[in-house]
């Protein structure tokens, strides 16, 4: 029995057009999968929209439907893909140069389909993506007329392919640091900076500022300072608009939000942890520039932080050196290496030591999650949620929340809230996993 009523969802009525910023090999890596997939030639696994189970009531109940048979969420086939980026290369140029997806296997399967997804002009700044050059740029004479550029591109794309509905997922690169700052705590302050171009209104804030004013869902792949900053949260409230953020949560962060929970749920100590990179994309090529670099370490050092709680527990956390390091490396392409050694304690202070090394592919990891964050940032507007979408923090290293809270980093209670929240949606009981009920006489 349903503890709670279903929340009102308008159903998934025509096409879903999923913008992405950036055609570089995440985004072509997504919309390559998706398309192999429609046709019956890949298997999207990775996904929990297409591929996860979700339990409803209790374990004796046996009921445990697919979550995109539970909850009405967009189908693949409804599906309409379309970028920005600075680079002119249409989408199969794309994935060609960025390696990812074999070309003979994958690649050449879909090569009409992705030649026909051609990238519309970004709005980009060399200033905020220092390694990076692009020819196909919007030009006007402030940040707010790109802005309107950008708000314009939204309404073409819907107009041209008959969309009923948007979202956008941040797939570009990662900016320079910026701190937030008198410019982001007010939309009129917001406005009068892009007024008068302020360097701290960066490209990615202009997508996110255009896509809450077209009443377009957003999710922030990136480290990026962009909506997770009072302005636009209130914004995105005040337009009825799901936002979300930021930094997609793929290899070294995933398994660190994994493993620190468990060193504290048996109260291990740990001493140190080194934890290194090389890459070779055009994310490692970025992440080479130090300034880009601070705004990934940010998103990477608060992980432990949050899930050790230090100051909770200073005999275990309180004096851990944290090391990380991303190095750039040609050779190793999208293939990234995530390697860490991590100084552990326990009984009577005994030292042990545990070393992972992750060779994974970046944007093998990362595509599902724009999968997954476009259908249930969908979702989430249609059934009225507006603002910070804190259930989906699973998907990112560095959870957007309200203010006064701290974010949720450990893996498994982040999708025990995403499972949760779609279990309220829907009107079914919460999971608590309490399981006195199986035992208790009556």
């Amino acid at each position: 029995m349903a503890s709670t009523s279903a929340r009102q969802v308008a159903p998934a009525d025509g096409k879903l057009g999923v913008l992405t910023v950036g055609l570089g090999a995440v985004a072509t890596t997504f919309i390559a999968g998706v398309e192999l997939a429609r046709r019956g030639k890949g298997e999207l696994f990775g996904s929990l929209s297409q591929l996860a189970t979700i339990r409803l009531g209790k374990r004796t109940d046996a009921r445990s439907p697919l979550i995109k048979d539970f909850v009405p969420l967009a189908r693949l086939e409804d599906l309409v893909f379309g970028a920005w980026d600075p680079i002119p290369d249409d989408a199969y140029e794309a994935a060609i140069k960025c390696g990812v997806l074999d070309k003979h296997e994958h690649v050449e399967l879909i090569a009409p389909f992705l030649k026909g997804i051609k990238p519309i002009p970004a709005a980009f700044d060399r200033n905020y993506v220092k390694r990076l050059e692009g020819t196909n740029v919007k030009k006007g004479k402030t940040k707010r007329e790109l802005a309107e550029q950008l708000r314009q591109d939204i309404r073409d794309f819907k107009a041209k392919h008959g969309c009923s509905r948007i979202v956008i997922v941040w797939c570009a690169s990662t900016e320079i640091f910026i701190a937030p700052g008198p410019s982001h705590q007010t939309l009129e302050a917001f406005e009068k900076a892009m007024d008068t171009n302020d360097p701290t209104i960066a490209p990615s804030m202009l997508y996110a500022y255009a896509a809450i004013m077209e009443g377009v869902a957003f999710m922030n792949g990136a480290p990026n300072l962009c909506c997770d900053i009072p302005a636009l949260e209130q914004l995105a409230k005040d337009r009825k608009v799901a936002v979300g953020g930021k930094d997609f949560k793929t290899g070294q962060t995933m398994l660190k939000t994994v493993l620190a929970p468990m060193f504290k749920a048996r109260m291990l100590g740990v001493a140190g942890w080194y934890s290194t990179n090389i890459l070779g994309n055009r994310d490692g090529e970025v992440l080479d520039d130090p300034e880009s670099f601070k705004t990934k370490e940010e998103s990477k050092l608060g992980v432990l932080e949050y899930i050790l709680q230090p100051q909770v527990y200073p005999q275990l956390y309180g004096n851990i050196f944290h090391k990380v390091r991303i190095n750039y490396y040609p050779p190793r392409g999208d293939n990234k290496e995530g390697w860490d050694n991590i100084d552990i304690y326990g009984w009577l202070g005994y030292p042990m030591q545990i070393k992972v090394d992750f060779l994974c592919r970046d944007s093998i990891l990362a595509a599902p999650l724009v999968l997954d964050l476009a259908l249930f940032a969908d979702l989430a507007q249609r059934a009225g949620m507006s603002g910070i979408q804190e259930w989906l923090s699973f998907y990112f290293k560095s959870p957007q929340v309200a203010a006064g809270l701290y974010p949720e980093h450990d893996l498994f209670i982040q999708q025990t809230k995403l499972k949760n929240t779609l279990r309220w949606m829907m009107g079914e009981e919460q999971i608590t996993h309490l399981g006195i009920e199986y035992y208790q006489e009556a």
